[in-house]
């Protein structure tokens, strides 16, 4: 039997974007480069991993906004047109690098990806990868979980307990739809908790959920096994907390692995190094720049001159680094369990999109991480959070303390002066959403389609990803236009309801852009 155990975490998330208006629009990238960097390379990582016998355990949230716009078709089409073109620009890549034999091979390692990236998305899942992810659950290798129907930040919701249960219950039955069964776990938006919050959880029938360290280390009473067992709340669902020791060691690019000088620099882009003529045909329409996913530079430094990124030198470095981070993890879990006297977990939550957008090497090194942990030692395995739960189900009683994973562990990120404004709309659209179905509880036809749609704007409306972006800077006019116009759109639905003159034509359209959730079920704002 193992000393303990590692449960990795990967939170897959991307806020709902389409805009069938429009025949291309730069924000839908976010989806693609994601599919291309992320998404398939672990899907060919664990397809890899179950062909060879390896024996591994993974828990990866694949929230609901991101799973609608894998499911959608008008965005599959436009993937395949997005990695057609990048195939066609890695092909013209290959013919240009004359005699730079680096250059060449890079331009045909680039090539070979993307005609995988096309093979794997539509000849081996038919332009399904949420039945990919659903194929390793239904292995037994990969738990997936689900989150707030929108990324809403629930600590900010918490006077309106209906726009809770609506997040909790609405991601649940999209779950549903989505993976054939229930999510026995949930990632809280941003982590994001304050009491309360599981009572919602429990009806749902949601049976764990990730809190910051502070969450479960603040808690009350304190655990007598900190962070490294899970506590049981009141109303019944699990807390895990996160061990910042081992996130660390792999998210920060100043003192973790993704930093190292050998592996692929993010910034350095053909889409921007290119000549203008040469790369227009494969950037925005109006003639702006933008990422291709061609990147021929490695990190090398904190200096403006970057390197020729080797792909061998970089793949041989992950394999160095899981090593690494395996190590770490035999020595961390060999003291805790002889201090602690328990059989330990260490959890090791993560934004999914680290591996291999950001740091472009992560998939090699879970891959190699996996294969050394399965082959090379015995000193803990791999699990995910709700196998630990059925391997031991006796925990300690305790309240977790209010947090989040954001800076400084709380609310600061999205309640700070450039987002503020929104909560007060925010709250007068719950208010409003509330009454709404009550007064609405028993409509049909027009007003039943109506009322569908106002639960959808209001719920797109609440995605925490708008006040991060205006926190952090950068698309702002984007996010506050995303605000506001779900705002408008919610309002003037509950207008026509309240004067009973509902415009079918407004609700159509507006029905053919915010399509998310097409069953949604808003009597859960009663």
């Amino acid at each position: 039997m193992p000393q303990g155990y590692l449960a990795l975490v990967l939170h897959a998330h991307l806020p709902f974007v389409r805009h069938p208006e429009y025949n291309e629009f730069l924000e839908e990238d976010w989806l693609y480069e994601a599919i291309t960097e992320t998404y398939i390379p672990l899907i060919n990582m664990m397809d890899g991993l179950l062909d060879d016998g390896i024996d591994f355990r993974l828990t990866m949230s694949v929230t609901p906004p991101l799973a609608s716009m894998l499911r959608d078709p008008l965005l599959q089409d436009r993937y395949i047109r997005n990695i057609e073109k990048l195939i066609e620009l890695s092909k013209k890549e290959i013919d240009r690098a004359g005699g730079n034999q680096a250059k060449y091979d890079l331009a045909c390692f680039y090539h070979d990806r993307f005609l995988n990236c096309r093979y794997v998305f539509v000849d081996k899942y038919g332009k399904d990868l949420v039945a990919a992810f659903r194929k390793f659950q239904d292995a037994g290798k990969l738990e997936i979980i689900t989150c707030g129907a929108t990324h809403g930040f629930f600590p900010l919701m918490a006077e309106h307990p209906e726009a809770i249960r609506a997040q909790i219950m609405i991601a649940r039955d999209h779950y549903r739809e989505c993976f054939g069964r229930d999510p026995r776990g949930i990632w809280l938006p941003e982590c994001a908790y304050v009491p309360g919050i599981e009572k919602f959880l429990q009806e749902a029938e949601i049976r764990w959920f990730i809190v910051d360290t502070h969450g479960v280390l603040f808690a009350e009473p304190r655990p007598q096994f900190g962070i490294f067992a899970p506590i049981f709340t009141r109303s019944g669902p699990a807390a895990f907390g996160r061990d910042m020791e081992s996130s660390k060691q792999v998210w920060s690019a100043d003192e973790g692995y993704p930093g190292d000088a050998a592996y692929r620099d993010f910034y350095r882009d053909l889409g921007y190094d290119a000549e203008f003529d040469y790369i227009k045909p494969y950037i925005q329409s109006n003639g702006l720049r933008k990422f291709t996913g061609i990147k021929y530079h490695r990190i090398t430094g904190r200096t403006a001159h970057k390197e020729l990124y080797h792909r061998h030198t970089a793949w041989e470095r992950s394999a160095e680094h899981a090593g690494n981070f395996m190590f770490n993890r035999e020595r961390q879990i060999e003291h805790l369990a002889a201090t602690l006297g328990n059989t330990p977990i260490v959890v090791s939550p993560y934004d999914a999109e680290l591996f291999g957008h950001w740091w472009f090497e992560g998939p090699d090194f879970l891959n190699f991480f996996f294969r050394k942990t399965a082959c090379d030692q015995d000193i803990f395995k791999t699990i995910t959070p709700g196998e630990y739960l059925q391997k031991f189900p006796t925990h300690q009683l305790a309240t977790p303390s209010a947090s989040s994973w954001g800076s400084k562990g709380y609310w600061e990120v999205w309640l700070e002066g450039s987002n503020s404004w929104i909560y007060q709309h925010l709250h007068a659209a719950n208010t409003r959403m509330t009454d709404m179905a009550r007064q609405h509880r028993d409509c049909y036809g027009l007003y039943d389609r109506a009322m569908k749609q106002a639960a959808r704007e209001l719920l797109l409306a609440q995605s925490s990803d708008w006040a991060f972006i205006m926190k952090t800077g950068t698309m702002v006019p984007y996010a506050v236009k995303r605000t506001k116009d779900h705002l408008l759109r919610f309002n003037r639905i509950c207008d026509q309801l309240q004067s009973n003159s509902v415009d079918e034509a407004f609700l159509s359209n507006v029905e053919w852009r915010d399509n998310i959730f097409p069953n949604i079920n808003w009597r859960y704002y009663i």
